[in-house]
């Protein structure tokens, strides 16, 4: 670990004029002085944080319509050419750099402006969407270590303390402060680095590299399930040569991070049906049979004490390489370490790593549900008892092929798969029953690891956060995260390769109250994107 760290780049320690020999055929990057670059932070904090105050919840339209209007004038204020596309009630953003030059490839940058719903009384804040800044407290820590964005060393999650936020916009950032609000960090941040990078560029008299497109999302966090025909009937607007998605947080050591692909996501209900009412336990107990205690085996024969899923070819359409594997290994994490931080005594036995095990398909119990009364159990066999199921799925293993399996798995044990609730012939005819319903499902996604698009946000990444006695910063590669985004739907609509490219800091509480984007990461995001905007492609 300490070879990491040592080797680690150096995120913030970048100097005004730092500088690279040109490699043959790749346009030298100019650098951006870090007076530069809180310059530009410091003025458009107050916009960003006008942003952050509006709701986002995608099942509002008209919260996703407020949004949607601002980042078109926020758009357009940087020269950019914006549409709207219509998405009943929930339109997305279109917005393109005029300055086209014909030889030059076009690059598509999508980022989503919805965000997770709120419980206001959760956060430790007046309001999830009034922005605060914060400190580390000085009080003792009380969460389990974690690497520390600037050092690397470890170091312990703090509790926090709010500031004024006008400090922001005084001559010394602090790149440890936090700024604290929903969808500061997913996925709003990322577009607030993008603006300012190009009033950077603009200032500094840089045009990019690339032909520039961006799409915004509105309801990402609902699963985009639109996505897909919005992109079909805008193809020729859309057109690129590859996508950069700008989602998700960085690895947890911090180097710059490329991810290749993410797995679905299917959410399946699994019901075993039993007598045709609740029944007193007392006087049909040891008679009827319980379909909470039926699907409790049932779900036990789907994995074994190793956490390996037993249902027949679930695994068989993973086929990792001799290279995968080594860059997979190569990630800069400490088994042990992972362990110590969630608190388990050994992981499940799918891959030799983290990383490996993420490329196989998994099968999650999410929730159950049988016998009871609000949040109390009731002397009573259930009529059924029924779980959830979130199956993550893999290039290999797409969503009808898994779910086929498990259909299969029940009917070798004995189930008689019903379409919604069993008729009175079935009841009579069949002893077990069951049904499987796809709640909703998401495809894999997957771009090689040797693809140009890989080969050239890397290049990008490397080159601008070189080590400050000019040596390229090692990035992190993933080949396939576990999380899952609407990647399926618009790679598969546009037909184009794609990468992520997080840039926010892996402790950033998405999803969650508190969500919280550390201002060092705001400013390297912002440094991130001129890179890649001068990298030529």
């Amino acid at each position: 670990m300490k070879k990491i760290i040592r080797a680690r780049m150096a995120w913030f320690g970048m100097v005004a004029g730092l500088s690279l020999a040109a490699e043959p055929g790749v346009a030298q990057t100019q650098s951006i002085p870090q007076a530069t670059l809180e310059s530009a932070a410091r003025a458009n904090f107050p916009e960003f944080f006008e942003m952050l105050a509006l709701p986002n919840d995608a099942i509002n339209p008209a919260d996703i319509q407020n949004n949607a209007d601002w980042l078109e004038a926020a758009f357009r204020k940087r020269g950019f050419v914006t549409k709207q596309l219509p998405n009943n009630g929930k339109p997305l953003v279109f917005a393109e750099y005029p300055n086209r030059a014909p030889a030059t490839k076009t690059i598509l940058f999508y980022m989503h402006f919805d965000g997770q719903p709120v419980i206001p009384s959760q956060w430790s804040q007046r309001s999830p969407w009034d922005a605060v800044l914060k400190q580390r407290a000085a009080s003792t820590p009380d969460r389990t270590p974690l690497p520390s964005m600037t050092t690397g060393r470890a170091s312990v999650q703090p509790r926090w303390e709010e500031i004024d936020r006008r400090k922001l916009l005084d001559d010394r950032i602090d790149p440890e402060w936090r700024i604290f609000a929903r969808a500061s960090s997913d996925d709003k941040g990322p577009i607030m680095m993008f603006l300012t990078a190009f009033d950077i560029m603009k200032r500094m008299g840089i045009e990019p590299a690339v032909n520039v497109k961006v799409l915004l999302d509105g309801e990402e966090e609902k699963g985009s399930p639109t996505i897909g025909s919005v992109a079909k009937a805008h193809r020729e607007l859309l057109r690129a040569d590859a996508i950069v998605i700008n989602d998700g947080p960085m690895h947890a050591s911090n180097q710059p991070t490329i991810i290749f692909g993410n797995r679905g996501n299917t959410v399946v209900r699994l019901t075993v049906f039993g007598a045709r009412s609740n029944l007193h336990s007392g006087h049909y107990g040891n008679y009827v049979p319980n379909p909470a205690q039926r699907l409790a085996a049932l779900l036990a024969s789907m994995k074994d004490d190793d956490g390996r899923v037993t249902v027949k070819g679930y695994y068989d359409g993973v086929k990792l390489t001799d290279a995968e594997r080594a860059i997979m290994a190569a990630v800069p994490e400490s088994e042990s370490e992972i362990r110590n931080r969630l608190g388990i005594a050994r992981p499940e036995a799918v891959g030799r790593n983290l990383q490996e095990a993420l490329q196989y398909p998994s099968l999650n119990i999410r929730g159950m549900e049988a016998a009871a009364v609000g949040d109390k159990g009731a002397n009573i066999i259930p009529n059924r008892a029924t779980a959830e199921l979130d199956l993550r799925t893999t290039p290999g293993a797409t969503p009808s092929y898994i779910v086929g399996l498990i259909e299969s798995h029940i009917r070798d044990r004995g189930y008689h798969l019903t379409q919604g609730e069993p008729t009175e012939d079935e009841r009579q005819q069949h002893d077990k029953l069951a049904s499987i319903t796809v709640q909703r499902g998401s495809a894999a996604a997957f771009t090689q690891l040797d693809s140009p698009i890989g080969a050239w946000a890397q290049t990008s990444l490397a080159r601008t956060f070189a080590t400050p006695d000019d040596q390229p910063a090692k990035t992190v590669r993933i080949r396939m995260m576990g999380g899952s985004v609407p990647t399926d739907k618009l790679v598969e609509a546009l037909e184009l390769p794609f990468v992520i490219v997080p840039l926010v800091n892996p402790d950033n509480n998405q999803h969650s109250f508190d969500e919280n984007l550390r201002v060092g990461h705001f400013l390297d995001g912002i440094r991130a994107f001129a890179g890649m905007l001068q990298t030529p492609f």
